[in-house]
């Protein structure tokens, strides 16, 4: 009998697929009897055609496979996997072209590679659990699923803290659906079509991961880490008396620098004249210092302070009846608000975003700082997509506050959840200033005898007397360093 056809039938596996061989070949794997007999057509096995069978684990009788169960559990699984690409191609896609850093953009190309990968386990899927023709579409599957439930626990890792957004929801639910999926996969043995080679390529292995590791040192880490060098101060120029007002003018110069390698944005600038009290006052007639004039000199309001950028004004301020032995000395001093500008970016106009007055007034609530002479408020965004998706909308403020000692309290949170001014901590929200660099910066004190500046005031010409500039008329920046 030459002409006789042999028919292996396989044991059921653990879904109840049945593989088939002819001639000892292996042509695929059947569910049912039907299928059995249609798979025998198409390679050339007719009803009349003689056969030798072999039945394995079961004669023709046997066929475990519940159709509606496999085809169910299939259709939840590729949901699953295609709604886990979904998000991961929108992160991906987005960070790939707006994120704000090298390490950024890598990051987005490698979260849309992951989205292409669980793409194409949703396709194996719908291979593993109806035809089987693929050997290795279990294997695939598995690791899509791994990817999944990775992905899950990543999001709820990084919700902690953060406020509850529909993220959250989304961690907990993948999460879920990936730990009940993978439970499945096991329980089916979805990793039988692996085969481990026996030569893998050391010196490959371990040349790509020095390389990435330079790379993610060169390009992420460092940059990461190095933080900001921002310099600022005043110095004392001329000053001047007019004899028919009995006022003394004093040119002050401020300046703002920045020294270092990261590009910073300046919430606000602030600088304040004092006037020290001679200390030869008897003891019980002792005061504190005299704020003479305050103000800004960053203008405009949140611009961009890139590397060797310089920003720098003149004041000219006014002190009133200046008799001698008044003061001792005069001292000037700056101070500067910044946040990195790779860390973040402005979504809003934050120049127009400046309250003031009466509108300033009948928006305070309790809570906020008494007494304000400004607010900004603005939204910004993050990094990357990732960090938008999982922190969800931020915004900025910055509040001025004036009296004896001027303060500016700057704090980043969500929209709808206000920072309570407390007086008894520090003006910088402590998480901003982790996760944006948010940084004070404040110059050293600048000081100058007053009997000096009297001294050079009534040896300048009486008849060139400067007028009088509360608000510093902004300069343009000088040459980068």
């Amino acid at each position: 009998m030459a002409n006789t056809r042999e028919v292996t039938v396989g044991a059921p596996d653990d879904l109840g697929l049945r593989e088939v061989l002819i001639d000892g070949r292996p042509v695929g794997g059947v569910w049912s009897d039907q299928e059995l007999w249609r798979l025998l057509r198409r390679e050339g096995v007719t009803d009349g055609d003689p056969v030798q069978w072999q039945w394995l684990g079961g004669d023709a009788n046997v066929w475990p496979d519940r159709a509606w169960m496999r085809r169910t559990t299939g259709f939840f699984v590729v949901i699953g996997l295609v709604a886990t690409s979904c998000p991961l191609f929108r992160i991906g896609i987005a960070d790939t072209g707006s994120a704000l850093t090298y390490g950024g953009r890598i990051a987005g190309f490698t979260i849309v590679f992951v989205a292409v990968v669980v793409l194409i386990a949703a396709a194996a899927a719908v291979d593993f659990w109806e035809t089987r023709r693929w050997r290795y579409s279990g294997v695939v599957v598995l690791l899509g699923v791994v990817i999944a439930l990775i992905c899950g626990i990543s999001i709820l890792l990084l919700q902690i803290g953060e406020n509850f957004t529909a993220y959250t929801v989304s961690g907990v639910a993948l999460a879920v659906w990936a730990s009940i999926t993978l439970f499945e996969l096991i329980k089916s043995r979805a990793w039988k079509g692996l085969s481990i080679p026996k030569n893998i390529a050391i010196g490959v292995i371990i040349s790509t991961v020095l390389a990435a590791a330079n790379l993610a040192y060169s390009q992420i880490y460092i940059p990461y880490v190095t933080t900001p060098l921002i310099q600022t101060g005043a110095a004392f120029k001329e000053s001047n008396l007019d004899n028919r007002t009995g006022k003394l003018y004093v040119t002050v110069n401020m300046y703002v620098r920045n020294a270092g390698q990261v590009p910073v944005y300046v919430l606000g600038s602030t600088y304040w004249i004092r006037g020290e009290p001679a200390k030869s006052k008897p003891a019980d007639k002792k005061s504190r210092s005299e704020l003479i004039y305050d103000g800004e000199f960053v203008s405009p309001d949140g611009r961009v302070l890139n590397p060797g950028e310089e920003v720098a004004q003149d004041a000219v301020i006014e002190v009133k009846d200046p008799a001698p032995g008044k003061f001792e000395a005069i001292t000037a001093q700056s101070e500067v608000y910044v946040i990195r500008k790779d860390r973040m970016r402005m979504t809003g106009n934050y120049e127009s975003a400046r309250v003031t007055g009466k509108s300033l007034k009948n928006s305070l609530k309790e809570g906020d700082p008494p007494n304000p002479q400004y607010r900004f408020r603005t939204g910004i965004s993050n990094s990357s997509e990732i960090l938008n998706a999982t922190r969800g909308p931020q915004c900025v403020t910055v509040w001025r506050l004036g009296g004896n000692a001027p303060t500016v309290i700057v704090d980043v949170s969500p929209p709808d959840k206000r920072f309570r001014f407390d007086p008894r901590k520090p003006p910088l929200n402590q998480r901003a200033i982790e996760r944006y660099g948010l940084t004070q910066v404040r110059g050293s004190m600048a000081q100058t005898p007053y009997p000096e500046l009297l001294e050079k005031a009534g040896a300048a010409d009486k008849g060139a007397t400067p007028p009088p500039t509360p608000t510093p008329t902004p300069r343009p920046p000088l040459p980068a360093l």
